[in-house]
This record gives structure tokens, C-alpha cells and sequence, in this order.
């Protein structure tokens, strides 16, 4: 079993331990996260907040396996990602987890069912079956009646919900959203958070947030701040 004397075997917890990332940069190092530690239960909404510059994408980048620490231990939904090989690693991310950006990221020629279809694709999954999944995905975010149109012809709302089917029709046990209202106004971007606690509510995902909102930000049953690359209270 792959775990060491800190991380316990509970898969239901997100566990980190003395986690340290740092960039070079010509002769210049630079130390993003200096000791992160954290032990909460998985099934939770989280909230992240802090300065530009103080960790926050560094340290989303590690939890979704795009990126991966210097040293420290890193345990998520049973997943050891400090343990990980880059195979490993890309199926933790085609299978486990979910992202959902500040901007959408929708692919501009595809309707909203085949934006939401193209990470079941990539996993492998067949045509019929993913369009079949694409569909009640969009259905779950109130999107029944848009699915053959293509995101110009979306609201930024609309786009959002598009995007957030897209994050959870793998049926993830993470879901990480960086910064999903700040392009949206002040309407939608209640809409948006709504239908975000909402599924997590009713799928039991971990739903792991990074916001510079402050009222977005209250809403975590765990609230983090980070700053100079630590946790603090």
C-alpha cells in the first residue's frame, strides 16, 4: 500500500502534508508554497481565497495533477498524487477530476452537447453513449432546451452551466472551480453558485473553490486563505 506515516488510508479526506512547489527561473528560484497542511473530509464544499501571487493556482494545479509538488505528501480522494507517474497522473485527471474555469473554455465551433461530450471522448467512452451522458448532464444544469446551440449563442450564464456539465458528467469525485463567477454578473454568477452547491449537495463531490469573492468565499464549509504560499487561519 502506497502511504506513508502521515497520510492515513481513509479515502474520504484530503490530506496534505508539509507540501513545498517552487519555479526556476534562469539562476532565479522561486518558492510558491513553502509547507502547505491540510486534513479535511472529502465530501465537502471548500473555499480558497487570497492575494494574486500567494499560491492559489499553484496549488489547484497540483490538486487536478497538472502539476506536481517538490516534496511533501499529497493525498485526495484516495488518490496519492505525490506517488504518481504521469500515466497515472492523466487518468486522475480524465477520470477523477472536473475543472471549471473563469472563462468557459468552450470549444467556439461545437454546440453545447458536443463541448460537453469531448472529455467522455478523450476517456475513451463511445459516440452514443457520451452524447447519451452530455445529455443529462445538461439536463441536471437546466440546459435541456440549448444543447444544439453553440456557445455565441449562449449568455456568459448559460456558457457557465455549459462548462459546469462538462465538469461533472464524468461523475468526478473532485470538482475544482477557479474563480467561476468572475466573469459573469452579479445575477448569474448567484445562478451559477446555486447550481454548484446544489450538485455537490445531491452527487457528494469534494467541490473545491478558488474566489476573490468574499461572499462566494464565506459559503465553504471549509474556508482557506492563503497567503505567501501558506494556509492561514
Amino acid at each position: 500500500m502506497r502511504n506513508s506515516d502521515f497520510l492515513q488510508t481513509d479515502p474520504k479526506r484530503i490530506q496534505i502534508s508539509n507540501l513545498r512547489k517552487s519555479y526556476q527561473s534562469g539562476k532565479l528560484k522561486t518558492e510558491v508554497l513553502k509547507g502547505l497542511n491540510l486534513d479535511i473530509p472529502s465530501a465537502s464544499v471548500i473555499t480558497l481565497m487570497g492575494a494574486s501571487g500567494s499560491g492559489k493556482s499553484t496549488f489547484l494545479n497540483i490538486l487536478s495533477g497538472i502539476d506536481t509538488p517538490d516534496s511533501g505528501e499529497v493525498l485526495v480522494n484516495g488518490n496519492y498524487l505525490h506517488l504518481m507517474r504521469e500515466t497515472e497522473l492523466t487518468k486522475y485527471r480524465r477520470e477523477d477530476t472536473g475543472i471549471i474555469f473563469q472563462f468557459f473554455h468552450l470549444l467556439p465551433y461545437l454546440n453545447a452537447l458536443e463541448n460537453v461530450a469531448v472529455p467522455l471522448y478523450i476517456s475513451g467512452i463511445g459516440k452514443k453513449e457520451a452524447k447519451q451522458i452530455a445529455k443529462e448532464a445538461l439536463s441536471q444544469v437546466g440546459l435541456s432546451e440549448r444543447m444544439s446551440h453553440k456557445p455565441d449563442e449562449l449568455s456568459g450564464g448559460e456558457q457557465q452551466r455549459v462548462a459546469i456539465a462538462r465538469a461533472v458528467c464524468k461523475n468526478p469525485s473532485l470538482i475544482l472551480a477557479d474563480e467561476p463567477t468572475g466573469n459573469l454578473d452579479t445575477k448569474n454568477a448567484e445562478n451559477v453558485i446555486r447550481l454548484l452547491i446544489d450538485l455537490q449537495n445531491r452527487n457528494g463531490f469534494t467541490l473545491f473553490i478558488v474566489t476573490h469573492d468574499q461572499n462566494l468565499g464565506s459559503l465553504g464549509e471549509f474556508r482557506l486563505k492563503m497567503a505567501d504560499g501558506i494556509l492561514v487561519d
